[in-house]
Formats: C-alpha cells, structure tokens, sequence
C-alpha cells in the first residue's frame, strides 16, 4: 500500500505527463520552438514530474526500473539550475519519447492503488 505522498505524486506525475503531451499534440520542432510559452509550460511540466518522482518509495521504482528514475531526478536540477542549458529538441524529444512508458507505468501504480482501498 501507497502512502498517500506517493499516491499524490502519482496524481501529479499523471497529469503533467497528459498537459505536456497535449501541449504538444501535433506540434513540430520549429513550432514548438516558437512558441516560448509552450516550451516554458512544457518545461515546467516536466519539472514538476521530477520533484514528484522524487517522492516515490524505492520499491515502487525497484519494481519499475526501465523506467530511468536517476535521469528523471537528475533532469529536474537542470530545469532549475542550469536552465540556460535546456534546449527544445531534448524536451519534445523527451516528451514524445520517455513520457509515454511513464504514464503506462504510473496508470499500473494508481489503479493498483485504487484496488488495495
């Protein structure tokens, strides 16, 4: 069972993951890359993934461990700190490609949640 941190983080995690995807839906480089606040909101986003991750107990990421947890953590102080640093492709690359096996991941974890109460 989930203590309610997690299954907040979970909450969070799922709903950034869908902002950022429909955000993006459709959206080419160029475009994206255009679009400052899109890519701000996207960043933040994905921000917010990584401080949820963080909140997460080790087993629920040991029983999911394709998915890249240090790197999800570690991107965060980048958003934050060396944000000068983030670039567009990497973020919609990001999205488009790590976001989905998240949320499948996340989904697995809230419904079982939501099965143990």
């Amino acid at each position: 069972m989930l203590s309610e941190r997690a299954q907040k983080a979970l909450l969070d995690i799922r709903e950034n993951i869908l902002l950022a995807q429909t955000w993006t839906e459709g959206l080419t480089l160029v475009r994206f890359a255009e679009d400052r606040m899109v890519f701000y909101a996207v960043t933040r986003c994905l921000e917010i993934i990584s401080e949820a991750s963080r909140r997460l107990p080790p087993e629920l990421k040991r029983r999911h461990s394709k998915i890249e947890w240090r790197g999800m953590r570690d991107a965060g102080n980048i958003y934050r700190h060396d944000y000068d640093g983030v670039q567009e492709h990497i973020i919609l690359r990001t999205v488009r490609e790590a976001l989905p096996p998240l949320l499948r991941t996340v989904q697995v974890e809230i419904n079982a949640s939501e099965s143990d109460a």
